[in-house]
C-alpha cells in the first residue's frame, strides 16, 4: 500500500539535518522549530493561525473545544469516518448526531444534514463537522448556507486533506477551525504522531493554545482544564521540510489517479455501478482532490481484497464498519439500517495503492491483478 523508503531516500539528507538542529537546540517540545512549521502550515493554508498538537484526534477535539463547543452542544458528523471524527465529539463533552453520506464523494451529504436540522433531534445543533474524507473536500457551498441559515459553527476534519481546495480556497481555511493528521501514513506525514489545528479566528487560536498546555496561559496557572497535547520539535522539523515537497507530491498522487482511471477503462473494468463492474473515485468540478486514498466500489470487495492479499499487492478497506455500528457507540441508538448509503459503501470500498513515488509498471500489476479476479 505504501513504501516510506522512497520517500525518505529522496530526502534524507534533509531531514537528518533538520532533525540534529533539533538535537543541537535541546528545545524538544514547542521549541522554535514548532513555531516555524506552524507559520509555514499556516501559510500553506491561507489561514492567519496554526496552532500545531499531538495527533490528529487531539487536533478534532482541540477544534472544538476551543470553539467552546461542550455540554449540552450537538454535533453532527458522518458515520463513514474514522473513529476519531466521533470519539472526538464525545471527549469535548458533546453529542454526535450522524447524518449519511453523498455516494458519489463518500462525504457528508449536505442534503441529509439539513433534514436533521429541520427534525427534532436538530434542535441543540451547535457545530456540523464534515470529513474531507480520502482527500476531497465536503461540499463547501451546501454546508457555507446552511452555516448561514442555522447559525452554526463549521469545523473541517481535514486529516485527510493537507493541500486540498474547494473553489481555490485551501482546506483548513473553509470553516471556522480545522483539524488535520500527520500520522505517517498521510500526505504530509511526520515520522510519529502529530496533528495541527487552523482557524481564522483569533479568539480560537489563543483558546488552543491553552487547551494544548493543561490550560495554561501562564506556567502552573491553570486557568481551565485542558489537555497534554504539545507538537514536539523533532515532527515539526520534519514536517516543515516534507511540506515544502508537498505541492509536488500531491500533484503526482493526481496524476497516479488519473492513470488508474484510464488503466481501468482500456481493461474494460470501468462502469456505472457495482453491478456492471468497478465503480472509479468522483472528483467534483469544484474541488482539488490530493488522493490520500485511490478508492474505487468493487463487486465481491471481500473477495477480491484476499485475492490481492494473496498476490502480495496492498489493498485496504477504510472503513468496514461504519460507526453508527461499532459496538463501543451502541449508546448512540443506532442500528442496521440508519444510513444506507454509509453501510452500502462500507460494504463495497477498496483502496489501492497510491503514494506520489509508485510506478507505473506498479500500477499496471494491480489493475492486472483486478482484471484476473473478474476473468
Amino acid at each position: 500500500m505504501l513504501d516510506f523508503s522512497r520517500q525518505f531516500q529522496s530526502i534524507r539528507g534533509e531531514l537528518l539535518h533538520a532533525i540534529e538542529s533539533v538535537c543541537e537546540s535541546q528545545q524538544f517540545i514547542l521549541g522554535p522549530q514548532v513555531a516555524a512549521f506552524e507559520r509555514a502550515a499556516a501559510a500553506a493554508c491561507n489561514a492567519p493561525h496554526a496552532i500545531g498538537c499531538g495527533s490528529g484526534t487531539d487536533a478534532i477535539w482541540l477544534a472544538l473545544a476551543a470553539a467552546n463547543v461542550g455540554p449540552g452542544d450537538v454535533v453532527i458528523t458522518s458515520p463513514f469516518t474514522f473513529f476519531a471524527s466521533v470519539s472526538a465529539i464525545l471527549r469535548a463533552g458533546a453529542k454526535p448526531l450522524l447524518a449519511d453520506i453523498d455516494p458519489a464523494t463518500f462525504n457528508l451529504s449536505a442534503r441529509a444534514v439539513e433534514t436533521l436540522l429541520q427534525s427534532p433531534a436538530g434542535a441543540n445543533v451547535r457545530a456540523i463537522l464534515p470529513v474531507h474524507l480520502y482527500g476531497q473536500c465536503a461540499d463547501w457551498d451546501a454546508f457555507i448556507a446552511l452555516k448561514r441559515r442555522y447559525n452554526l459553527l463549521l469545523i473541517e476534519d481535514a486529516a485527510q486533506a493537507f493541500g486540498a481546495t474547494w473553489n481555490d480556497t485551501p482546506a483548513g481555511a473553509l470553516g471556522d477551525a480545522a483539524a488535520f493528521s500527520f500520522y505517517p501514513t498521510k500526505n504530509l506525514s511526520a515520522m510519529g504522531d502529530a496533528g495541527l489545528v487552523t482557524t481564522l479566528t483569533p479568539t480560537i487560536d489563543a483558546h488552543a493554545r491553552v487547551l494544548r498546555a493543561h490550560g495554561m496561559k501562564r506556567r502552573y496557572y491553570h486557568d481551565e482544564i485542558g489537555w497534554n497535547s504539545r507538537l514536539d520539535s523533532i515532527q515539526a522539523a520534519v514536517l516543515e521540510v516534507k511540506l515544502r515537497y508537498l505541492p509536488h507530491w500531491n500533484q503526482q498522487r493526481r496524476l497516479i489517479a488519473a492513470r488508474y482511471d484510464s488503466l481501468f477503462r482500456r481493461a474494460g473494468l470501468a462502469a456505472a455501478n457495482t453491478a456492471e463492474g468497478i465503480v472509479l473515485p468522483f472528483t467534483d468540478p469544484r474541488a482539488t482532490h490530493v488522493f490520500h486514498q485511490y478508492v474505487i466500489r468493487a463487486p465481491r470487495r471481500d473477495q477480491l481484497h484476499q485475492f490481492l492479499t494473496d498476490r502480495r499487492i496492498g489493498s485496504e478497506i477504510y472503513y468496514p464498519v461504519p460507526l453508527h455500528l461499532q459496538t463501543s457507540l451502541a449508546g448512540l441508538g443506532y442500528r442496521q439500517g440508519d444510513f444506507p448509503e454509509s453501510e452500502r459503501a462500507a460494504d463495497e470500498v477498496l483502496a489501492l495503492p497510491i503514494f506520489p513515488e509508485l510506478r507505473e509498471d506498479e500500477q499496471q500489476t494491480v489493475v492486472e491483478a483486478v482484471a484476473a479476479f473478474y476473468a
